[in-house]
């Protein structure tokens, strides 16, 4: 990590911005989520799964990130209409990130919370 001096530096301007503006939003680490674990994956399994979401979420979601390259979309001519999603060679670059944060929330789930219920000093 380069030292610098805060006065002449921008957020704007460094990588860690450009990943957040693709990842950042309520869903979109669910939807990364989910098509790393189960691959390709329908729109109304992606709904069931995350559950919370509602069907205009997940459409504008799934198209932010499919616009980003992070999401492949996968439409099919038959009646009724058939659509899949899968990660994108790009989208799949993400997974050590994704997978590091998995570690990481597997191993501090549980012992913050018990430590003291989660309240900070």
């Amino acid at each position: 990590m380069n030292i610098e001096c805060i006065q002449d530096a921008r957020l704007e301007d460094t990588g860690f911005h450009y990943t957040m503006s693709l990842i950042q939003g309520k869903y979109k680490m669910f939807i990364l989520y989910a098509l790393a674990w189960f691959g390709v994956v329908r729109f109304n399994e992606m709904k069931k799964f995350i559950g919370s979401i509602s069907y205009k979420t997940l459409s504008s979601t799934l198209k932010e990130l499919e616009a980003d390259g992070l999401v492949h979309r996968e439409e099919y001519p038959q009646i009724p209409p058939k659509v899949e999603y899968s990660l994108t060679e790009r989208g799949r670059s993400l997974m050590p990130i994704l997978d590091q944060m998995c570690t990481w929330g597997e191993e501090h789930r549980h012992t913050y919370a018990a430590c003291d219920g989660g309240a900070q000093s």
